[in-house]
């Protein structure tokens, strides 16, 4: 129904058409990176990296799907799509040696991390039940309805928040253990920086998407009152 509101859309429309540009611009980037070869591919280039932190324990496994990629701190598994896991370009290395930094994160109890992932159940319930609470208060006129919505949809904005160190961290370690375990020179670095780049700039969208929509909804609690 707030997809209707105009005010919904001056708060959120920048945000979201930044979202959009930010999801093309990394598969169009990865595509493009993907062109430059590497000489080891993703899944060794990944192995080498977590081996160098002696998480010889930490299994690395194909998963389907297109940028599927990521840690499982559960199983302590490592799961790469098929062009990431099998690609020998600075794509497939770049994003591969990003989710051996998760797993680096993990071994090291990285704070972010661990508050993140305790973050995730409740994050989850905002994510699916907050707009919804937020309007069935508006709707039946229950103010507690309203802002119990507000707050489960802070949690929300929270984890995305908590979100962006993990993730521009995860980057950082890539970046430096590529150069350093050898896996690519220190002029390629320019390439997998532009993968990585292109990653991060998505998680800004949607920590901007979600700060602009939590504003949204305080702003239409006041005027309400």
């Amino acid at each position: 129904m707030f997809f209707f509101d105009i005010q919904y859309l001056l708060f959120i429309g920048p945000f979201f058409l930044l979202g959009l540009y930010a999801q093309w611009k990394v598969k169009s980037t990865f595509a493009k990176m993907a062109e430059v070869p590497a000489k080891m591919s993703g899944a060794q280039a990944a192995r080498v990296m977590l081996d160098s932190a002696g998480l010889h324990s930490v299994q690395i496994e194909p998963v389907s799907g297109h940028l599927s990629d990521h840690y499982d701190p559960r199983g302590k598994v490592l799961r790469l799509s098929p062009e990431v896991y099998n690609g020998r370009s600075m794509s497939a290395v770049g994003v591969a040696c990003h989710e051996a930094g998760h797993a680096m994160q993990d071994a090291q109890q990285y704070v972010p991390l661990v508050i993140r992932n305790a973050a995730v159940p409740t994050a989850n319930i905002g994510s699916n039940l907050g707009i919804w609470m937020f309007f069935g208060g508006m709707l039946l006129g229950q103010p507690w309805l309203v802002y119990l919505g507000i707050l489960a949809f802070a949690a929300v904005v929270f984890f995305q928040l908590i979100n962006l160190p993990v993730e521009f961290n995860a980057s950082t370690r890539a970046k430096r253990q590529l150069v350093a375990q050898g896996i690519i020179s220190d002029y390629e670095s320019q390439y997998v920086a532009q993968v990585l780049n292109a990653a991060a700039l998505t998680y800004v969208a949607a920590t901007l998407q979600a700060v602009a929509t939590l504003v949204y909804l305080i702003f239409r609690a006041s005027e309400r009152r």
